[in-house]
């Protein structure tokens, strides 16, 4: 099933888009809390973990913690609810009353505590999507009781989103670090920017009906995803039809861009690699990337001509510098080459506040733009603070003014693709926060441009494979761009792991 991304506020529609074909609000509770206690129980099996906390508020997370607090007890756990403020909410309140009727049958038991105690695992159900800010009142000092917990080996669980993480824009003053979050029925964008207080995440099935409120968010790219679109290379392929890509790139002084960029492309699948460098770094370049063919940028209208004629696609930006000279190079390329493109670095920047003009030489080709937030700023002629603010949704903008895929960096990475569709990528590490990072995906990207028909399917399954194998790495510390390149063909070639029953993706705890 398709994993969307929600705002909280899209999160809310999609649920009364759900509750408007007649499933009453305390049946998607009640699925809510079911989902995460089989997700607890799977975890945490009863005998390892026999006493579990769970600490509850006032509104629906709440309720959610009064109801896997049932559960919980009716499998045998013992269950001690810390009640930070009372259940106000009327479906809350009905969660309450119902386990603690219930509890009095149950082989395991409900007590109710005036503090978090000593269990070693906490149930966080204090404040759900709808909470904004910072905590305050009796929520505030349960935080920093679970908080301290934690840090002393708790497990800490969060339903839907930590307590105190701002489920639209990931904000986390003051918010609980939890181990795990089950999410219900989509992943929120708090999720993706709040990697360091969510944990891993699991995404669970609660039965939202299909909507185009849920049709129109973000898809999260998995494994499953990527491995369905990525075109296979048949046992006949010859270099002609793995596609000849030319990288244009590799400035004085930054031969090294346009060397990564050759070998992400050669270890995504391409056939023929031309690298196209300032004339000084051929030599250093072949040596680099001696399966390459090496040249000089093209000075004049028959040189251009010839990387045109030569080429099935066209990467211009790693490492080629920024002045006039780069801009007349960069319009004289895109003038003689009528096939796809992906441009990166410089090549937009000499298009700073100029979409227009980058709008007119793209025309109606298949086009991939990889900035990343500052890149993009300044073609939109806005700040890096509004980028990231936005990043969900400025890219729009850019990709619908000029006709071209936009895979904005970051993140998490989103691709926008000028027919409206949103392309969310979890996958990678902070290993890849790295200079030369960007010129490996560049050449994942023009590889896989140049053997698939759907540039912003290629955009997203170049930006998860190129995550996925910084995450192979199993680390931050020490890893290089090298590792993550070794990496690349267990990437490539990695089978999709089946999820356990109700679960719809599954985001790994950040390294």
């Amino acid at each position: 099933m398709t994993v969307r991304i929600a705002t909280a506020a899209e999160s809310m529609e999609c649920e009364m888009a759900t509750m408007a074909t007649g499933i009453a609000p305390r049946t998607l509770m009640e699925r809510a809390g079911q989902a995460a206690a089989e997700a607890i129980v799977s975890r945490f099996p009863l005998g390892q973990w026999t006493q579990v906390t769970v600490a509850t508020g006032p509104g629906n997370n709440g309720g959610d913690g009064w109801i896997v607090a049932g559960l919980l007890a009716a499998r045998g756990y013992r269950v001690r609810v810390a009640e930070a403020v009372s259940a106000r909410s009327p479906d809350a309140i009905g969660a309450r009353d119902r386990a603690l009727a219930a509890c009095t049958d149950s082989p395991g038991s409900i007590v109710l505590e005036d503090n978090i105690g000593s269990s070693r695992l906490i149930v966080d159900a204090l404040l759900g999507t709808g909470s904004t800010g910072t905590p305050q009142g009796k929520i505030s000092p349960t935080i920093e009781s679970i908080n301290s917990a934690h840090a002393a080996g708790v497990w800490v669980v969060a339903l839907d989103v930590p307590s105190g993480v701002n489920a639209t824009n990931g904000s986390a003053d003051g918010a609980i670090r939890a181990d795990l979050t089950l999410a219900f029925g989509t992943l929120k964008r708090g999720h993706l920017t709040a990697r360091d207080f969510c944990g891993e995440v699991l995404a669970l099935d609660i039965g939202l009906t299909e909507s185009p409120a849920m049709a129109a968010l973000p898809t999260l790219i998995d494994t499953a995803w990527a491995q369905s679109h990525i075109p296979v290379i048949p046992w006949t392929a010859h270099k002609g039809t793995r596609k000849r890509l030319a990288v244009i790139g590799g400035g004085v002084g930054m031969a090294g861009a346009a060397l990564l960029a050759g070998r992400g492309a050669l270890r995504s699948g391409i056939g023929l690699l031309h690298l196209i460098v300032n004339r000084e770094n051929i030599g250093p370049v072949h040596a680099g990337v001696p399966q390459a063919l090496v040249s000089a940028w093209p000075e004049v209208a028959s040189d251009t001509a010839r990387v045109a004629e030569s080429s099935d696609v066209i990467a211009i930006g790693p490492g080629l510098g920024r002045s006039d000279a780069t801009r007349e190079l960069v319009e004289r390329v895109m003038l003689a080459f009528n096939g796809p493109l992906v441009l990166d670095a410089d090549a937009l920047n000499v298009f700073e506040n100029d979409a227009a003009s980058l709008a007119t030489l793209i025309g109606n080709r298949l086009a991939i733009l990889t900035p990343h937030p500052a890149e993009l700023g300044r073609l939109l002629g806005t700040s890096v603070d509004d980028v990231l603010a936005r990043r969900f949704d400025i890219g729009m903008e850019l990709a619908r003014s000029v006709g071209a895929v936009v895979l904005l960096k970051g993140t998490p990475t989103v691709v926008f693709v000028p027919g409206g569709e949103r392309y969310v990528i979890a996958s990678g590490t902070a290993a890849l926060a790295t200079g030369g990072s960007g010129d490996i995906l560049t050449g994942v990207c023009a590889t896989l441009l140049s053997q698939m028909s759907d540039a912003g399917e290629a955009a997203a399954c170049s930006a998860f494979v190129h995550g996925r194998a910084a995450e192979l790495c199993n680390g931050v510390r020490g890893i290089t761009l090298d590792d993550v390149l070794e990496a690349m063909p267990a990437a490539w070639n990695e089978n999709a792991t089946e999820l356990p029953a109700g679960v719809l993706a599954m985001l790994d705890a950040r390294k």
